[in-house]
């Protein structure tokens, strides 16, 4: 595969290197509806450098991506900003052929890196703010732990002035255009969105600290180059990606409200329905999502600019519906702060799915507002009034919440 694939320049001496995974549809429970990128750089000088590397599958393709650059493969360094396996998966491959001097990653990245790889036992340790010279590039590192895992830290390259910054300003997104320009920013913003939603949103106030640390250190940032998804050039472009995810990070409440059910016999379905025409006739903006049809990362990705989670489910077994437990214990995990919220349902005995419900809420810190609304096998006139009646307490709440 030596002279199949080739690199794509992205600054003077920094060079694309990574792969493309067109298929790819699912990662640990997000949907990846338009595949995704492993991206990999080298920059090039007297003593090349490579930071991260790819999934496993995908290590031929690097490896010929790089030889299209030096042809004897010299590589002197090998950076790893994020021990995940997407980053990670080939490093030892690489390390084997490229038979580095030194390979550098933060101190719980060493850790995590002997973790998988149990064979690879001289990782050399990087403090955050550490500076470094190799042969004539000039990096500086910064942790930033829990972005998403604890060893994450990204690398900025003095003269070229570009941020390799691992997942952070990422996105899923499968495209041989690596610039952002040269993608609809309304397909940008989507899908940054989906991916702050599904993957940073737990780290919100430490998103908002890293935005808030980056302008003091005086970097001449030219490009951000995350491990995910299309690059960002200039100032405009990586003003718009923080900007987003600055946004993002304060978790300010909309008059928005996310409405999830499932339903047997449409009887649930019936309340979701009634609930919604109230909201929308108070001119809040609704987000339907059965979960038949809908996926628990498209719920994630709406309820990021929300500000109000409506739960409907029957009971079977004494339990939630099947989906609306899985969804609730993935919101739970995402950790949405700042939400108001309910629950309803139809039963046919002792109603258990929606008291079900109503915990999950409690423990994903969910102020509720006004009470449960439940209904006995087919929702009648005063089930279906209490809809209403919901309806209508949220969009007001929301509208106080929202007031300028």
């Amino acid at each position: 595969m030596a002279d199949t694939f080739k690199a794509v320049r992205i600054s003077d001496r920094v060079w694309w290197v990574g792969a493309v995974d067109w298929g790819i549809r699912d990662f640990h429970g997000y949907a990846t509806k338009r595949g995704t990128t492993y991206n990999a750089y080298l920059v090039t000088g007297d003593k090349p450098v490579l930071i991260d590397t790819v999934k496993k599958p995908f290590y031929q393709e690097m490896m010929s991506r790089i030889s299209s650059v030096l042809p004897e493969k010299k590589v002197s360094f090998i950076i790893s900003n994020h021990s995940e396996m997407d980053h990670s998966g080939s490093l030892p491959e690489a390390i084997a052929s490229l038979e580095p001097e030194m390979v550098f990653a933060s101190r719980a990245g060493c850790q995590a890196l002997k973790d998988h790889f149990p064979a690879l036992d001289s990782i050399t340790a990087i403090k955050s703010g550490e500076k470094l010279a190799l042969g004539n590039s000039d990096f500086l590192f910064l942790e930033t732990r829990m972005l998403h895992w604890p060893d994450s830290m990204v690398s900025y390259l003095a003269g070229d002035g570009v941020l390799f910054t691992q997942d952070a300003f990422g996105m899923h997104l499968a495209t041989l255009s690596l610039m952002a320009a040269g993608h609809e920013r309304a397909l940008l913003r989507a899908e940054a969105a989906r991916y702050y939603a599904n993957i940073l949103t737990p780290y919100s106030g430490l998103v908002a600290d890293l935005l808030q640390k980056l302008p003091q250190l005086g970097l001449d940032i030219k490009i951000v180059a995350p491990d995910h998804g299309p690059i960002w050039q200039g100032k405009d472009e990586i003003g718009w990606i923080t900007g987003l995810w600055q946004n993002w990070a304060a978790l300010k409440p909309t008059r928005k409200t996310v409405i999830v059910y499932d339903s047997m016999w449409g009887s649930t379905a019936s309340m979701a329905q009634v609930i919604a025409d109230s909201l929308a006739g108070a001119g809040v903006e609704i987000f339907m999502a059965p979960l038949s049809s809908t996926h628990r990362s498209d719920v994630a990705t709406e309820l990021l600019e929300a500000g109000a989670l409506l739960v409907g489910t029957p009971t079977i077994n004494q339990e939630m519906f099947p989906t609306v437990a899985d969804v609730l214990c993935y919101l739970k995990g995402l950790k949405r702060k700042g939400l108001i919220g309910q629950v309803f349902g139809s039963h046919g005995w002792g109603g258990e799915g929606v008291r079900r419900a109503d915990e999950a809420l409690t423990q994903m810190q969910v102020e509720t507002v006004g009470m449960p609304v439940t209904a006995r096998y087919v929702p009648g006139p005063e089930a279906l009034s209490s809809c209403r009646e919901l309806g209508a307490m949220i969009a007001s709440a929301l509208k106080e919440r929202t007031a300028v």
